[in-house]
């Protein structure tokens, strides 16, 4: 085997093949399949070209490419970084949610508490009203009729 110059990479495919592996690649990476589900792997790549594997795997500048773009950007396509993204959001809301039904879960069992407390005391006061009254109640004598200036 010769070593190849950077140059040389692309020379390795017609250029037809180059233009429609480029194409592809970036219709892939706007999330503009034609031809495959749209996921980004390099049997995708292939298909969506509508060339053989064996060519693609000859296009080394075409791959480098691919590969870079995956490395900084993941493969994720648009759509799928958009649904992640608001599944995300989602999960941050119901975090957010259930924080807040805690709190108030919380604050309604102190409320509960404090009503029962406040209950049982009422039951208590009227009790002991009930027991005051009925052995301290004294009737009152009439008096004499009043006099009037």
């Amino acid at each position: 085997m010769t070593g190849l110059v950077d140059g040389d990479l692309e020379d390795q495919v017609s250029p037809k093949s180059a233009a429609a592996l480029r194409a592809a690649m970036n219709r892939l990476f706007e999330g503009r399949p034609q031809r495959t589900d749209g996921r980004l792997t390099k049997e995708n790549l292939y298909k969506e070209a509508q060339v053989s594997r064996a060519t693609m795997n000859r296009a080394k500048t075409i791959l480098a490419e691919w590969d870079a773009h995956i490395t900084a950007n993941g493969k994720a396509t648009p759509g799928e970084a958009k649904r992640d993204a608001s599944i995300a959001d989602l999960k941050a809301r119901l975090t957010k949610k259930t924080q807040e039904c805690t709190l108030l879960e919380n604050k309604l069992k102190a409320a509960h508490t404090a009503i029962a407390a406040l209950y049982h005391d009422n039951e208590a006061l009227r009790q002991q009203l009930d027991k005051d009254i009925s052995t301290t109640v004294t009737p009152i004598r009439p008096r004499g009729p009043r006099q009037r200036r």
